[in-house]
Parts: C-alpha cells; structure tokens; sequence
C-alpha cells in the first residue's frame, strides 16, 4: 500500500470523529490491509499471504490527547509506562466502556476511592446490552486505564486496584 495513501488516511481521521479505519486492498490471497486507530490496541491477526500494517497508540492530533487514557501517576518517560501496582481489572468482553450510568449521573468509582469485592466499577456496551462489570477485590483505585465512551477489547485493563 502506498505510504501517501496512508497518510491521507491519517489526515482524515484526525479531522473526523470517526476512532478507526480500516481499509484493504487486493485479492483474496493478496491482499493488503491497513488498519489505523486513535486508541491503542493489540492488532488483528493478519490472514495468510496479506501484508498488514498497524498505526496506532500515540494521537494523532492534539485534538486527541483528550482521549488519551487517565493516569495517576506521571511516567519517568513516554516510551516507558509506569510499573503496575496492585491488581488489574481487565474487561470481561467486547465492547464500549462506560464510566457512569448515564451521562448525567456520576461515575460509579473515582480515583482514590475504595471499593470491596462485588461493587460495580463501570459498563460496558455489547450488542445493546448494558453489562456491570464488578469488581474481583477488595482495595482502593490507583488508576483508570480507559476513558468514558471508549470502545474496549476482551482482556483489555480498564482499572488498577491496589
């Protein structure tokens, strides 16, 4: 794929609200992709024989930086993410994670909070379906790893409990 087509790609996606494009190009057996995405994720597997290639993790306009997720601890540099403390709540399934239950009322944790085995962390959105993702431990809340509205992926970490 040509490197000017990716960048046009890139350019529209920084000047739309749309999160992730994907495009391929080719035959069956000869395909090629690309896949570009404002949030970072682990990249599909590529079929037999295609050329892949992935652009994501870091914005790509200052617009995005917003959507950047949450830390509580500032890193030593950006390249090196702080170390994990305490336990990782990570998302159960696919889908769009939601910090609240509505976008009026206020989110079910914050950052600091203390929360016991059981207690709703947050919802994901999969096919319609509102799920409560509780959480496994008892601790207090280091970190939120995902920002309100984000799409998730199943084994994502969404939080740190310490």
């Amino acid at each position: 794929m040509d490197i000017q087509k990716v960048k046009e790609l890139i350019k529209l996606l920084e000047e739309s609200s749309v999160s992730e494009i994907e495009i391929r190009e080719g035959r069956k057996g000869e395909e090629e992709s690309v896949r570009i995405s404002r949030y970072s994720h682990a990249p599909a597997a590529a079929p037999m024989g295609s050329v892949s290639s992935v652009v994501s993790g870091q914005p790509v306009s200052a617009a995005t930086l917003n959507q950047q997720p949450l830390s509580t601890t500032p890193s030593a540099s950006a390249d090196t993410p702080p170390p994990v403390l305490g336990q990782t709540v990570k998302a159960p399934m696919v889908g769009t994670f939601y910090r609240a239950p509505t976008p009026n009322d206020k989110p079910f944790i914050t950052l600091g909070q203390a929360v016991k085995k059981g207690e709703v962390l947050c919802i994901i959105e999969a096919m319609k379906m509102l799920n409560q993702i509780e959480s496994e431990f008892d601790g207090t809340v280091q970190r939120i790893l995902i920002e309100d509205g984000q799409p998730v992926e199943f084994d994502q970490p969404l939080f740190v409990i310490e």
